[in-house]
């Protein structure tokens, strides 16, 4: 299973924000290494220091924006236990919940959406998906690592900032961002209700259309109209889309595509141009499932160095000072049997944390080590693929990153661990 594609069968009941991990220790507190539940290294990082502070600020009541950017392959996509961090962030004090930011319309590119937002078209049959984690698709690529084309006369795009999400505080927007291959004239992108629109302007280095706003909305619906019916070949490329306001706040953005490795994100030509416009305060990256994906003697522990060093080295050319969370990959199962290569994909991460002054947090270690999923699976979270989890198993991935956040937050600005940690249990009471 090279591609690692997500498919879940769920109800919105299922996946509600709850704290779960003190309710499931005495049944499957023994599959979990909480000893291991850390940020590793976060204490010696300066830019986790400063991220922290901003952190605390929020939490006190203070009016600040904070943003975090989360990149992975189909466990981001799926948004589940991201959404989680995001809702638990989010509601942690009046002013808290920050603008929805970017996103990407995987329906219309016919994979899975996630669920607290919805992007639907009039003629969705009409749209192509093209992921930059499939070898045999050849498209232009920005910050999402996916894109999706259409080809035909004309659609009605229907956006909603909210759909099933347990934020306190709902998303709205004054300013709307479409990425699309903006050097091809071939189609009028409008909003319909044109009273709306208070300015409309294209930025062509950034690939975007930039919709402004007179008030305060939370969806809107866009006309897209070829303008001549005899152009050949045309084409109207969506690299994905942004709600932007105002407000303060966390701003958490993820990037997530099935089957996405870090040499395929390489693909993504316009992935850095459209990146210089963020300055997140904490980027994590959850990349290497994909990379370890392949038989033993093929997997190049230099060339996922090479590639993970990169990345990195992109994010700090744009912004310096962003403290970055490096993710090891959770044990999975290749070919009916546990992968080796997490193993040394594992040791790889840390040497890499240490050499940068990152944080680096260990869900291979957290989850038992080697063949640690064949138990999780047993224990129904996860599935029977031993690569993903089931919608409960995210959610106590979540808690556990929680923690390890809130533990790591404490040690930095003074608080008391055990006092924060049960602020954000009781969060949905």
């Amino acid at each position: 299973m090279k591609y690692l594609i997500l498919f879940f069968l769920f109800s919105s009941s299922v996946y509600a924000q709850h704290y779960v991990l003190d309710s499931i220790k005495p049944t499957l507190g023994h599959l979990i290494n909480f000893e291991a539940n850390t940020l590793k290294f976060a204490d010696q990082s300066p830019t986790f220091k400063a991220f922290f502070a901003i952190l605390d600020s929020i939490y006190s009541g203070k009016k600040e924006k904070l943003q975090i950017m989360h990149i992975g392959g189909s466990h981001i996509q799926a948004d589940f236990y991201s959404n989680k961090l995001r809702t638990y962030l989010q509601n942690m004090a009046p002013d808290a919940t920050g603008q929805r930011g970017f996103v990407f319309p995987y329906h219309l590119a016919h994979t899975n959406n996630p669920l607290n937002y919805r992007v639907t078209s009039a003629n969705e049959d009409k749209w192509q998906g093209y992921r930059c984690a499939l070898t045999r698709d050849t498209i232009a690529w920005g910050l999402s690592g996916i894109t999706a084309a259409f080809r035909d006369i004309s659609d009605t795009i229907s956006v909603k900032a909210n759909y099933k999400n347990y934020n306190k505080n709902r998303y709205t927007f004054n300013k709307f961002r479409v990425f699309y291959n903006s050097w091809k004239n071939d189609y009028n992108l409008s909003v319909l209700d044109s009273i709306l629109v208070a300015s409309d302007t294209i930025n062509y280095a950034k690939m975007y259309r930039e919709f402004r706003f007179n008030k305060t909305i939370d969806s809107i619906e866009l006309g897209l109209q070829l303008k001549d019916s005899t152009t050949i070949n045309p084409e109207f490329a969506i690299m994905g889309m942004e709600f932007l306001n105002d407000n303060p706040g966390v701003e958490y953005t993820t990037i997530g595509v099935n089957g996405a490795s870090f040499k395929r994100f390489d693909r993504s030509a316009y992935f850095e141009r459209q990146f210089d416009l963020y300055n997140p305060d904490l980027f994590i990256i959850s990349v290497g499932t994909n990379d370890a994906y392949v038989p033993e003697d093929q997997f190049d522990p230099e060339s996922f160095r090479h590639y993970y060093k990169w990345f990195i080295n992109m994010i700090q050319r744009k912004n310096p000072n962003c403290a970055i969370l490096l993710t090891v990959p959770n044990d999975s199962y290749y070919r009916r049997k546990p992968n080796p290569n997490t193993v040394i994909q594992e040791q790889i991460i840390l040497e890499i944390a240490q050499e940068y002054q990152m944080a680096v947090w260990d869900m291979f270690e957290i989850m038992g080590g080697l063949g640690s999923s064949q138990q999780w699976y047993k224990h129904d979270l996860m599935p029977k693929d031993r690569v993903h989890f089931t919608l409960f198993g995210y959610s106590v991935k979540a808690d556990l990153m929680l923690n390890a956040i809130v533990n790591a937050w404490a040690a930095s600005t003074g608080r008391n661990a055990t006092e924060l940690l049960n602020y954000f249990k009781h969060l949905d009471e």
